[in-house]
């Protein structure tokens, strides 16, 4: 079968990041996989290499491109993040369909722990009007239960884990540690909460290695700003392949993350970590946090649980939890048992993970599952 991933690169990097990883997913598995983007900058440092079986293509603008490319659609179409597909490549869906069965077309939409992600994965969408009337596309959600679509994971990552030589990938970074530091990683939007954050780490022995862009360039003026730095030391990065992120956050004791694509691998990692969500004007990120947050704390001691829910809200320009936690939201960070729980829950928290199939697992599946009397079970 032949797979064609559409992505459009909005504002940051998941976009990118999710969609590469998809593809190269799919293509190591012995898919045929054409990957079409309108911004491909950012895989010359995310994917420096390529991908075996991954044909990368600008976003079509006309018709001419699109038959230059492309003869016929691909047996599989998916949409990342409701992007729209181009109209040119809809007009070759809708002329297939003339002749043989349509292309499969599967909204891949963004990851939620909400509860409408069970109800709404896998749904149908038939489309009665423009370009693409006539055919259905089918909604198919990430999540973290059996009821969607699970999450992106590479059939080799925990292998590669398991391997995985912390001191020397270090090293070879140029990252130096000192006795009893504590390495934290930092990937970030812009954040007002960060200068109270660098304080909260300086009171313990803390290298703080950033990420290239908001993360990087706050903490440079964020250092300059409060005038002492305490135990925190800080180092900025440079731009990293996929492989090398997932290397970074296996290095870390504690993680900051952002977005989409950082969240997956942070759970993968198996450490504490906070989540930035990506804030929309109207809050309704919050829910989306509060309802993560519920199924990640939910196999923690409730003191635990407390303290990082209150750093997690702290962390997303919001407050949570009771008068304690509004007191001291970066308690979690200076308390050794609270660490100890947090990395405990996250490990069991991966592991339970483990157990379920991944979300390219489940996509190659679908299409089996949409014969007619034939009831899958991914």
């Amino acid at each position: 079968m032949t797979w064609d991933v559409f992505c459009r690169v909005v504002d940051n990097h998941g976009d990118a990041g999710v969609g590469w990883r998809l593809a190269a997913d799919l293509a190591s598995r012995g898919v045929s996989v054409r990957l079409w983007i309108d911004d491909a900058r950012a895989l010359a440092w995310m994917a420096p290499s390529g991908g075996t079986g991954v044909q990368v293509l600008p976003w079509p603008m006309t018709d001419a491109d699109v038959a230059l490319a492309a003869s016929e659609p691909a047996d599989v179409v998916i949409e990342t993040f409701g992007c729209g597909l181009p109209e040119p490549y809809l007009r070759l869906m809708a002329s297939a369909q003339v002749h043989a069965p349509p292309p499969l077309w599967i909204n891949l939409e963004y990851l939620s722990a909400e509860p409408y992600v069970e109800r709404s994965h896998r749904l149908p969408s038939p489309q009665t009007s423009g370009t693409g009337r006539g055919l259905t596309a089918h909604f198919f959600y990430p999540g973290f239960t059996d009821r969607t679509g699970g999450l992106l994971r590479e059939s080799d990552l925990i292998s590669r884990q398991a391997t995985f030589d912390r001191q020397r990938w270090l090293t070879d970074h140029g990252v130096v540690t000192a006795p009893g530091d504590r390495v934290v990683s930092l990937f970030c939007y812009d954040n007002a909460n960060l200068p109270e954050l660098l304080r909260a780490l300086a009171h313990q022995p803390t290298l703080l290695l950033t990420t290239p862009g908001h993360a990087t360039e706050q903490v440079t003026r964020a250092m300059a700003d409060i005038g002492t730095s305490g135990a925190l030391r800080t180092q900025p990065l440079p731009w990293l392949s996929q492989v090398d992120y997932d290397h970074l956050l296996w290095s870390c004791d504690l993680n900051f993350v952002r977005g989409e694509d950082s969240l997956v691998r942070a759970i993968w990692a198996g450490r504490p970590f906070v989540w930035q969500i990506y804030p929309q004007t109207d809050a309704a990120h919050l829910a989306k946090l509060d309802a993560f947050l519920s199924l990640a704390l939910a196999g923690l001691p409730l003191p635990a649980a407390t303290a990082v829910r209150a750093a997690c809200w702290q962390w997303n320009t919001a407050q949570g939890g009771g008068p304690e936690a509004r007191a001291h939201p970066w308690a979690v960070l200076n308390s050794a048992t609270a660490m100890s729980a947090w990395g405990q829950g996250c490990t069991s928290w991966r592991d339970r993970l483990l157990g379920q199939s991944d979300l390219v697992t489940r996509l190659l599946a679908f299409p089996g599952a949409l014969r007619p009397g034939k009831e899958a079970k991914i």
